[in-house]
């Protein structure tokens, strides 16, 4: 069993942030130039909040931070236990926590990845089959890609397990490998996000990683496929007796925010997520 730890054991010191007042171009740049998905907001070093690249999809027409921006979102202390974090992580549905000193200034990010290895360490011996609460939403594997995405916009759920006629397992498929294949409307590029033809910091895989479920005003384009053509086969998956401890290790091995949980003939029984793990240290 590992020792208990405090939040700042675990988080991400010195983070990169979003400093108000701002704007989404320049917010949107930070995302894409440092390979992250979110940031806490800052005004004159004080911690406000925090921003994701789905917030603005939430808000397709705003410009200003201020106006974007999570003004409620949990934040967490260095100095409290990572139990506590957990709390805050199931509680308020979130992947992200803001850290903060006695002062209120931002001093580190702690995310739902970040719990892995602790989860890990402590040897957990609960089967999986014990604390699965989320919804599981199988797509069949001949759903066009722009449908997958519909429903990832309506769901909120961003990664959705593929199964054959006969209801087997057979990959499964993220908004990541959506994008992978979108296409953003030049127009868009220009007047929306602010970025020039010959800007060479920027990928455009990045953008795409950014701009994600937004395809409602005409910012992605997808091409007429289905999903068995961009999911990843043969996903790892894992058993309801699995071992809590042992399926955070998959998860932080590979890198993975979810697994499929399926019985001995492969067939699809549900979907473990980071959550489910987290809610075992309340």
């Amino acid at each position: 069993m590992s020792e208990d730890k405090k939040v700042k054991e675990l988080m991400t010191s010195d983070p990169i942030v979003a400093e108000l007042p701002g704007n989404r171009n320049s917010v949107v740049e930070e995302l894409v130039k440092n390979q992250i998905t979110g940031m806490p907001v800052v005004k004159n070093g004080k911690l406000k909040g925090m921003i994701t690249r789905i917030d603005f999809f939430k808000n397709p027409e705003e410009d200003q931070l201020a106006l974007i921006y999570r003004k409620d979102q949990p934040i967490v202390s260095q100095d409290a236990p990572v139990e506590e974090a957990a709390e805050l992580f199931v509680e308020n549905d979130t992947h992200y926590l803001p850290v903060k000193d006695d002062n209120n200034a931002c001093v580190g990010i702690l995310t739902t990845a970040d719990m892995l290895p602790y989860i890990e360490e402590k040897s957990m011996k609960t089967p999986i089959e014990e604390i699965i609460e989320r919804k599981c939403i199988p797509v069949f594997e001949k759903t066009p890609i722009k449908v997958a995405l519909q429903m990832m916009s309506l769901t909120n759920i961003y990664s959705f397990p593929v199964v054959d006629k006969d209801t087997s397992l057979t990959g499964i498929v993220t908004d990541r490998d959506l994008f992978d294949l979108s296409e953003i409307n030049e127009g868009v590029e220009n007047s929306n996000l602010g970025i020039e033809k010959d800007e060479d910091s920027w990928s455009w895989q990045g953008i795409k990683n950014v701009m994600r479920l937004y395809y409602e005003k005409s910012m992605i384009e997808l091409p007429d496929i289905t999903v068995e053509e961009v999911m990843e086969p043969e996903p790892l998956s894992v058993y309801h007796e699995t071992e809590v401890s042992e399926a955070a290790r998959s998860m932080n091995k590979n890198d993975f925010g979810q697994l499929p949980v399926v019985d001995e003939l492969d067939n699809l029984e549900n979907m473990l997520y980071e959550l489910d793990l987290i809610s075992t240290l309340i």
